[in-house]
């Protein structure tokens, strides 16, 4: 693949840990850490890319279907993680690909840095023991770049994703400029904002779309920006950039 610098990367900014990239395939990882965790970190994305990569050469569904599909218990876990949030979002199961290997390659580096901020395609999971800020980018909007999301830390870690009808980083139908969710499910953050975004065309699209997160169980907070209009509920701060 052809290598592109991405502006999410600018989006945490956290000048007192050890950035580095990388690059296997179509993953794409911007880690910042308080050491360089490289080589473990190639390890674990070639670990969990290979078992996703051999369950779709025989479940070739899994790779193209827009909605659910059915896996066995004895599926690997990359697979059934990804699998549980496209049923409980009515999604395809790639929907959740991004944020779930952010996830899966967070969990296997936290032994070894006490904060840990991974972005995978606008999907960021991570363990924070400061306080950091979120810079929103929202397209064409008058409120891209001009506020951000303030993240404090957790006990545990906890995702963010971020999806727009105008990235193009993922298959889905909606035009939103934003939808931003958080949870302690990366899965099912990515799923979600994959979700949600589907049904925003306009802004008076936002309050279905909110409809749709009120009901989903481990979500922690929802960002929707249309235009000129935003709508959030749950754990959401922002504050002027």
């Amino acid at each position: 693949m052809v290598y592109q610098e991405r502006a999410y990367r600018n989006y945490i900014k956290a000048e007192d840990l050890v950035r580095f990239e990388l690059v296997e395939k179509e993953t794409d990882l911007l880690i910042q850490a308080n050491v360089n965790l490289y080589d473990k970190a190639m390890g674990s994305v070639i670990k969990h890319r290979g078992a996703l990569e051999q369950y779709i050469e025989t479940n070739p569904k899994f790779l193209r279907s827009l909605s659910p599909v059915w896996v066995s218990f004895g599926s690997p876990q990359i697979i059934r993680l990804m699998a549980a949030a496209a049923k409980k979002m009515k999604v395809g199961p790639m929907a959740a690909v991004a944020g779930t290997i952010a996830e899966q390659v967070g969990r296997d580096l936290l032994p070894f840095t006490n904060e840990l901020i991974i972005e995978n395609g606008g999907d960021i999971f991570l363990r924070l023991v400061k306080p950091r800020k979120l810079t929103v980018h929202a397209g064409s909007s008058p409120f891209s770049e001009k506020i951000l999301v303030e993240l404090d830390p957790q006990k545990e870690p906890f995702a963010i994703s971020m999806t727009s009808g105008h990235s193009g980083r993922s298959v889905g139908f909606g035009k939103g400029d934003l939808v931003l969710a958080i949870s302690r499910d990366a899965p099912l953050a990515d799923a979600a904002s994959t979700a949600i975004n589907n049904v925003i065309k306009d802004p008076s699209d936002i309050e279905s779309g909110l409809a749709i997160a009120r009901k989903t169980k481990g979500l922690d907070g929802v960002l929707i920006i249309k235009d000129d209009q935003m709508g959030m509920l749950g754990k959401i701060k922002l504050i002027a950039a």
